[in-house]
């Protein structure tokens, strides 16, 4: 009978521990707003490179109309030299913008990459430049950059 008696009252404090529980927290949500595109830094320009900024703007926007017009969206639209060279020389200007203090983001707003975009083409920079990653982590680390 003490038996019975024990869990008997081993199932009362089951039951009356549950009804104590207190309701699930509420999950507070983090709203993150969207990136409002930005313009590039003002940077005085002569009449002629004012005029080469106006030509390497209409290329970019000739090369992706091109890539939304092709069946996959990753068609060969440019020879591969050709991207070379692209790449090669807004290298150059990118870097020579950041050292002259001139700094804003790789990319605009409104011509938005993809992080595999990002990270395929940084493999490739890395990869063409004979860098590892180790080496842009620590060079990133001893620049601040």
């Amino acid at each position: 009978m003490s038996q019975s008696k024990a869990s008997g009252s081993a199932k009362a404090k089951t039951k009356s521990t549950a009804a104590k529980k207190k309701p699930a927290a509420v999950e507070t949500v983090r709203i993150i707003e969207a990136p409002v595109a930005a313009p590039g830094p003002d940077v005085p320009l002569t009449a002629a490179e004012q005029a080469l900024s106006d030509r390497a703007k209409s290329l970019a926007a000739d090369i992706e109309r091109a890539l939304k017009a092709s069946d996959n969206g990753q068609a060969a639209v440019l020879h591969p030299e050709a991207v070379q060279d692209l790449i090669a020389t807004l290298c150059k200007v990118y870097s020579a913008h950041v050292e002259n203090g001139t700094r804003y983001g790789a990319f605009s707003q409104k011509n938005p990459v993809t992080p595999t975009d990002v990270m395929v083409t940084a493999s490739g920079l890395l990869n063409a430049a004979n860098l590892a990653v180790f080496e842009l982590g620590m060079w990133q680390s001893w620049t601040g950059r």
